[in-house]
């Protein structure tokens, strides 16, 4: 498996596009324009829309984990860790998005304005909830602390520094943790020396964030000290080439004893992990390979867990076979699979508290039920599922996947037009209404649709011109025309507002 430019660490704050591994000078190019910093404060309404800028890059690539019960599952863990301490999101109240990406290097990194990714190595390295939590936390942490506008304005006092000569840095890092000096041209070796600086105090700042954050959700925070000793003992075995969760978060022997240092205030708290957590594993051990030889290796691993004697580990390697047997498209034996490892669950006698499943079995029954081409069960299903899991955006596509492979197009139109009422701003909820209107035959709205979806990313030009098509569809009549004018107008305005801001930047 090819490595990806995932392994950013704190430095990716400055906005690195994640795409395909490419070369430094091609990566560097990708790279959103922020200007000179010494003149303005990164805002925190500028963090959060440099986030987004980053993020529309992320959910192109073909290594984003884009599967509905993991990012359920890490949402769900994200948001409880904020609701104990909702001071973490900021003075404009971030809305934070938990995603996971597929590698398998060890590594989680924090984009502005409340972006947190994990790689699925990361996930899969966590032998609690409790870590997982932690690692969660100080990346809550770096947003909280606003260390991205901090790092930036930090450089008032040298010479600008452009963003592609720290992107080189950042990248060279990646073999070597002397080659980011190697790669810094001329006077801006010090100035990139002062960023790293920083960011191992930005670290202990993060440290203690986090640490707070865990403890007031109820998590273990022997989970912190225990994930971050595994990670200092392996640097044993690592001299230049050290992992990347390492280099990007520097980690030192008194960051470990500060930690444990503040668990002796603490009272000794044991925490199960929950269900959904060890589901979200099997289901990401199948992700993160989905070749042939990846699915097999799966297999064998799930055949053993099953022999567990944790029941948690049984009904998740139960689980996990049913997922293998389904992208094997082995949709019979998947449905089979599935139902022994429900009965396995239903008979287990596991700490009841710890029984959340989440999505995991709904989603993968719809799925199973798709791909058997039993459309109408699936609706049915999915309908089901959602009333039992209001929040579920994964389950929302869905059911309106199913509908539209039921042919109910009102239903899917009318469900979708409800669901952006209230989420405006879903590019994917467009892009599915655009295939509504199509399948329906109403090609303007159908463009109309999709120009939404391309605004929503930033894509301006592709936008006005899913405009221009619309408008010459035989279908436009006088709502959709004014609707077109309206769109047309305010997008137009904007994209020059956001071009006079970056020249008044640079």
């Amino acid at each position: 498996m090819k490595k990806k430019l995932f392994s950013y660490g704190l430095l990716a704050f400055v906005a690195l596009s994640p795409v395909p591994f490419a070369s430094p000078a091609a990566e560097a190019q990708n790279l959103p324009t922020l200007g000179d910093t010494s003149r303005e404060d990164l805002s925190p309404l500028m963090e959060r829309k440099l986030g987004e800028q980053i993020m529309n890059s992320v959910r192109r690539d073909p290594d984003f984990m884009e599967d509905g019960p993991v990012s359920d599952y890490l949402n769900r863990l994200g948001n409880k860790m904020l609701e104990a301490r909702p001071d973490a999101r900021g003075e404009t109240t971030y809305d934070f998005e938990f995603f996971a990406v597929r590698d398998p290097v060890l590594n989680a990194f924090a984009f502005p304005g409340g972006f947190i990714g994990f790689h699925s190595g990361l996930i899969l390295a966590a032998q609690s909830e409790s870590e997982l939590a932690s690692v969660m936390g100080h990346e809550i942490g770096h947003v909280a602390q606003r260390h991205i506008a901090r790092m930036l304005t930090s450089q008032k006092f040298d010479s600008f520094i452009p963003l592609a000569a720290l992107a080189l840095a950042v990248l060279a890092a990646r073999t070597s943790p002397d080659a980011a000096m190697a790669v810094a041209m001329g006077g801006q070796g010090l100035a990139i020396q002062r960023q790293l600086n920083f960011s191992r105090e930005a670290e202990r700042e993060a440290d203690r964030v986090g640490f707070q954050i865990l403890n007031d959700s109820g998590f273990d925070t022997a989970g912190m000290v225990s994930f971050f000793g595994r990670l200092q003992a392996s640097m044993r075995n690592y001299t230049d080439n050290a992992p990347a969760y390492l280099r990007s978060h520097p980690l030192t022997s008194e960051r470990i004893a500060d930690i444990q240092a503040r668990m002796l205030d603490q009272r000794y708290r044991q925490r199960a992990d929950s269900l959904e957590f060890y589901l979200t594993k099997a289901r990401i051990r199948v992700l993160q390979d989905p070749t042939i030889q990846g699915l097999m290796d799966a297999k064998v691993f799930f055949d053993t867990q099953i022999r567990s004697e944790k029941e948690e580990d049984k009904i998740a390697g139960a689980y996990g076979l049913a997922f293998v047997a389904f992208k094997q498209m082995d949709f019979a034996k998947a449905g089979v699979l599935l139902e022994q490892a429900r009965t396995r669950l239903e008979k287990s006698h596991a700490n009841k508290n710890t029984l959340n499943t989440g999505s995991m079995f709904p989603s993968l029954e719809i799925d199973i039920l798709l791909g058997s081409k039993q459309f109408e069960q699936a609706a049915a299903s999915a309908e089901k599922a959602i009333q039992q899991l209001p929040l579920s955006r994964g389950l929302v596509y869905q059911y309106v996947e199913a509908l539209l492979s039921a042919k109910k197009y009102e239903t899917a139109g009318t469900y979708l037009r409800d669901q952006l009422v209230m989420y405006r701003q879903d590019a994917k909820l467009q892009n599915l209404l655009a295939k509504v209107y199509a399948a329906q035959g109403k090609q303007a709205l159908q463009h109309i649709a999709l120009a939404e979806a391309y605004a929503i990313q930033g894509s301006w030009s592709a936008a006005i011109q899913q405009l221009d098509i619309a408008r010459n569809e035989k279908d436009a009549q006088y709502y959709e025309l004014s609707v077109i004018d309206a769109r047309e107008r305010e997008w137009k305005e904007q994209h020059k507002e956001e071009l006079a801001e970056e020249r008044k930047r640079k």
